[in-house]
C-alpha cells in the first residue's frame, strides 16, 4: 500500500517516516543555505537546519502482512511539482500539520484533495506549540466529519503508528466494497 506522508516545511515528515520505518530510510535531506532563506520561511521553526529536497521513503509491515510503502515529500512550494509524481498510485495521505502554522496546511490538504486521495490529517505535537482541542483544530482546518483526526508526536513510534493505522482504516473504509464470491 503507497502511502504519501504530506505537509508544510518543517512539520516532522522525514522524522514520522524515521520513526517508523522497518528499514534504513531514504531521505534526501540537504543542508539549508543562506541562498534559500528568502524563500524557506522559518517562521515557527527557526531551528530548522535541513530540508528534504526530493522524497523520504520508508517500510512498514503491519500484522495481516500489510506492507506500508511511505513517501515523503518536501513541504516547500517550489518543489509541489514534484508532488504530484511521488502521489501517483498512492491510496492515501497522511497530512502533517503543526498548531504553531496551521494555515501553512491548507495547500497541502488541497493538492491531496485535488489527487482525489482520502486522507487523515497528525497534528505533529511541539514542545512550544500551542495546544488546542481536537473540535477547534477540526473546526480551523475545515475537515469532513469523515477525515481522521489525531494528535501525535512524530518522534514516538506508538503515536506515529496510531496515525498511520488511522489513515489505513480511512483508506479500506472508503474502498468500494467488492462481491463476494460464492
Amino acid at each position: 500500500m503507497k502511502l504519501v506522508v504530506a505537509g508544510p516545511f518543517g512539520v516532522g515528515k522525514t522524522t514520522l517516516i524515521r520513526t517508523l520505518s522497518e528499514i534504513a530510510t531514504l531521505h534526501t535531506e540537504e543542508a539549508m543555505t543562506e541562498t534559500g532563506r528568502p524563500v524557506d520561511d522559518l517562521a515557527g521553526v527557526p531551528e530548522k537546519s535541513t530540508t528534504t529536497v526530493a522524497v523520504d521513503f520508508g517500510r512498514l509491515t503491519l500484522p495481516g502482512n500489510i506492507v506500508l510503502y511511505m513517501f515523503g515529500t518536501p513541504g516547500q512550494r517550489r518543489f509541489f511539482p514534484l508532488w504530484q509524481d511521488i502521489a501517483r498510485g498512492a491510496l492515501g495521505a497522511l497530512v502533517l500539520a503543526d498548531t504553531r502554522r496551521l494555515a501553512d496546511s491548507f495547500e497541502i490538504m488541497d493538492m491531496v484533495e485535488e489527487q482525489g486521495l482520502p486522507y487523515a490529517v497528525a497534528v505533529n505535537r511541539f514542545p512550544d506549540a500551542p495546544e488546542h482541542p481536537a473540535e477547534v483544530l477540526r473546526t480551523h482546518l475545515d475537515l469532513h466529519a469523515s477525515t481522521p483526526l489525531l494528535l501525535c508526536d512524530a518522534r514516538d513510534r506508538d503515536s506515529s503508528l496510531d496515525a498511520l493505522i488511522a489513515l489505513v482504516e480511512h483508506i479500506l473504509d472508503a474502498l468500494p466494497a467488492t462481491p463476494e464470491q460464492p
